[in-house]
């Protein structure tokens, strides 16, 4: 009987990691796990799903709030009259979220920290997906195809900016440094399928 296993993919904007999450889970037939964790969180908190996705959008912004107050450590917080900002409890009850579907078996995590909410999972593989900015670019404009050039590029820096602020913060790891990660890949080299098929062949010698 194969092993469980859990995917958690960190990537940048515009190189595919979604995409990628998604080849690979229907590839293993195992469930993948994005945006529908708000939608969880805010059910568990008894919280307005719409103003947690706004709290997850600026989440970047009342980290700074928080900074302030002299803690990262957000249970410790709470005990004196802490006020907590939404995108905090959004990460709380999101955590719980990831950890309970992990309980239930194997799954790709796409961001939300969870190489770090899952760390003490033993078989964790642990994803940092990269790729050339002129490639990324190009996929970006696919999307968004009203967008000019200069835009995009602006895009992407700020939402990568967001996400390292965001992962930085909350975990007190770098993102995107190597050695948090079990392997880092630029899909630009192999392309959205070829990464897919790349994590596949690591996924099952990892569920032998």
């Amino acid at each position: 009987m194969a092993k469980k296993i859990i995917i958690t993919i960190a990537r940048q904007y515009g190189s595919g990691g979604r995409e990628i999450g998604e080849r690979v889970a229907a590839s293993l037939g195992i469930p993948i796990y994005d945006k529908l964790l708000i939608t969880e969180a805010a059910a568990k908190g008894d919280l307005n799903v719409e103003v947690l996705k706004k709290a997850d959008e600026s989440a970047a912004n009342s980290l700074l709030y928080t900074l302030a107050m002299g803690s990262n450590t957000l249970g410790a917080a709470m005990h004196f009259g802490y006020k907590m900002p939404l995108s905090d409890k959004l990460f709380l009850l999101q955590s719980e979220v990831i950890k309970e579907y992990a309980a239930e078996g194997s799954g790709i995590f796409i961001g939300r920290c969870a190489d770090y909410v899952l760390r003490d999972e033993p078989n964790i593989l642990r994803l940092f997906i990269y790729g050339d900015l002129d490639h990324r670019r190009e996929r970006v404009l696919e999307r968004h195809p009203d967008l000019k050039s200069a835009q995009v590029i602006d895009a992407i820096s700020k939402t990568d900016k967001r996400r390292a602020t965001y992962y930085n913060f909350y975990t007190g790891n770098k993102w995107g440094k190597f050695d948090n990660y079990d392997m880092a890949i630029n899909s630009s080299t192999l392309g959205i399928e070829g990464t897919a098929e790349l994590i596949c062949a690591f996924a099952n010698q990892m569920m032998k």
